[in-house]
């Protein structure tokens, strides 16, 4: 997939994946997942360059952590989202 189609898929511009490539530029969470969804992968995939960790690994980190993480955020900025949560 080219840098431009991704950013077409994700909303951003070009140079925004660019410069993640290049790692010039750090997307947010929210960019983190909108290239996972795109590239139809994990969103931990995104990070396994280290060789020394398992996709295991940094899949747990992922759901146990950032995930997370990631919820306080929506919660946080969406506070009326917790009244439909079962």
């Amino acid at each position: 997939m080219s840098q431009l189609e991704l950013s077409g898929i994700c909303d951003c511009a070009k140079s925004t994946i660019g410069g993640i490539e290049s790692r010039k530029n750090f997307p947010s969470f929210e960019l983190i997942l909108k290239i996972a969804y795109a590239l139809e992968i994990h969103p931990a995939d995104l990070f396994l360059r280290n060789a020394s960790q398992s996709r295991e690994d940094v899949r747990k980190f992922f759901d146990e952590e950032l995930s997370v993480k990631m919820k306080e955020m929506v919660e946080k900025r969406f506070p009326a989202a917790e009244k439909f949560e079962d």
